[in-house]
């Protein structure tokens, strides 16, 4: 108790001090501080990584702790009384037996037989994720005070508004839901959003999970096509016309499977469209903290610049961090916000203390900046090192799109390859001791060819990436007696 009374009091005295300080000026040291204030170098730790949750200050590794920059000043809000309407028109189609195949899922979640290489998963492998950062952060956790009691049902306030932080300047922590992870955070808005039997505007291709999800609450699934830019604005805006559908699901920043990238034309586009349409977006920010260090700047999320409350936002820390880390939050703004809310108490009461704790002790140290970088460069190491071996091994596949952001690419097998072959190069190819996932999962409608994903971040590194590739081109020549000419497109290397 005194320990954590000593932190409360350090954290207080430093925030009243922090108008001494410009934006970008020093801290004292570590150093300073303990003799400075009588504490143990523990406490100022613990007061620092605080501070640095709150969005106060900014570590940086071996330089110390830095003022950070002031947020700007909150935008107006905006008019979200349509949703009212949207929100109430729950009479429609007769309701539809509610069928969960959760097999598009399981390919990334079971472990691969002893000796085959994972080029399916759909985690970090145990080398990329902070497995030393996370012991620390979650036995510092442990330590608190109350760590183990009951938590607010929305959250912690302080997780939230990190959170908050991270979407964009104008929202707040009370716009933010503490969530199990962006796969319950996807359950939960798609439940809250529309009734059995609706339909729900998906891209095409696009995350199996997200299928799953929707057809598991009764919704029928709809496809929207997408390119290279992301998904097409004229289709979504004619699927919303011809089905009346009041959800679109989309993943604007490192699309899964294909890697796009919505394209800036089309972001107030889709934001439009939906809102003539009285439609919710459901914005799955999954992959921006899985950002290639050659990516350049990224696009806000669409949920920064969305004063009526047309997106509700999901992300999550577990795709950065670890499986286990399931961590993840809900944004939105407007009467939605309370529906959101009602569901997730009903199907979670809240998400465990001692990980929202360990989750606010990790992102406010030294070492989460470390670990951002860290992967951003390993991840464009192996993206590099898996279409190299793609086009040394495997040049009659083609390769549309090399995505700077994720941890997969998006493969289409050989033109005359039917759906029937991509079912059985899947099965060859754990034959030959590499796990690949197939395409079919990611369509809710026919396929337009046979397609696999292969995943460079679920990989022990370059020389299992090389070994994997070389394993499924085995696997290929046993199918592809004949290979065609038709090579991979070169992209963005």
């Amino acid at each position: 108790m005194q320990e954590r009374s000593s932190v409360t009091e350090l954290v207080s005295s430093l925030r009243n001090e922090l108008n001494r300080y410009s934006s970008g000026g020093k801290l004292p040291s570590s150093r300073a501080l303990v003799e400075r204030f009588r504490v143990s170098p523990v406490t100022v730790s613990r007061a620092i990584a605080q501070l640095a949750a709150e969005g106060l200050v900014v570590t940086r590794p071996g330089s110390g702790a830095f003022r950070a920059q002031p947020r700007s000043e909150a935008s107006p809000p905006g008019d979200t009384s349509w949703q009212e309407v949207s929100l109430s028109g729950d009479g429609g189609p007769e309701v539809v037996p509610r069928t969960v195949d959760a097999s598009g899922v399981l390919v990334t979640l079971a472990a691969p037989p002893p000796g085959v290489i994972e080029l399916n998963g759909g985690y970090l492998h145990p080398s990329l994720q902070p497995e030393r950062a996370l012991a620390a952060a979650l036995a510092r956790a442990g330590r608190r005070p109350g760590a183990w009691g009951r938590p607010p049902t929305d959250g912690l306030t302080e997780l939230r508004a990190w959170f908050a932080r991270e979407i964009g300047p104008s929202l707040t922590a009370a716009d933010v839901l503490i969530t199990a992870g962006g796969q319950s955070a996807l359950a939960t808005a798609l439940r809250a959003l529309a009734p059995p039997g609706a339909p729900v505007l998906v891209e095409s291709p696009t995350y199996p999970g997200m299928l799953a999800a929707a057809r598991a609450t009764g919704l029928r699934p709809v496809p929207v096509p997408v390119d290279a830019d992301g998904v097409r604005p004229e289709l979504l805006a004619a699927a919303f016309r011809a089905t009346g559908s009041r959800v679109f699901v989309c993943q604007p920043l490192f699309q899964n499977p294909t890697g796009a990238v919505l394209a800036p034309d089309r972001r107030g586009e889709v934001v439009r469209i939906a809102r003539e349409a009285g439609a919710f977006v459901v914005e799955d920010d999954f992959a921006r903290r899985l950002v290639h260090d050659d990516a350049g700047p990224l696009p806000a999320p669409l949920a920064a610049d969305d004063p009526d409350g047309v997106v509700v936002h999901v992300c999550s820390l577990t795709k950065i961090t670890s499986p286990s880390l399931r961590v993840g939050a809900l944004a939105a703004r407007g009467p939605v916000l309370e529906r959101l809310r009602a569901l997730q108490v009903v199907d979670n009461f809240f998400v465990p203390r001692p990980l929202q704790e360990a989750a606010l002790e990790l992102v406010g140290s030294p070492a989460w900046s470390h670990h951002l970088r860290s992967v951003s460069t390993e991840l464009k190491n192996r993206r590099t090192a898996m279409t190299a071996a793609l086009r040394l091994e495997l040049p009659d596949f083609s390769l549309p799109h090399v995505p700077a952001g994720g941890g997969s690419l998006w493969l289409r097998l050989p033109d005359a390859a039917t759906s029937a072959d991509e079912a059985a190069l899947v099965s060859a190819a754990l034959l030959a001791g590499a796990a690949i996932a197939p395409g079919r999962p990611y369509y809710c409608a026919e396929p337009p060819s046979a397609q696999v994903r292969l995943s460079f971040a679920a990989v022990g590194g370059a020389g299992e990436i090389t070994e994997g590739v070389r394993r499924l081109r085995v696997a290929c020549d046993k199918l592809f007696a004949a290979p065609r000419p038709h090579h991979l497109s070169s992209g963005h290397d």
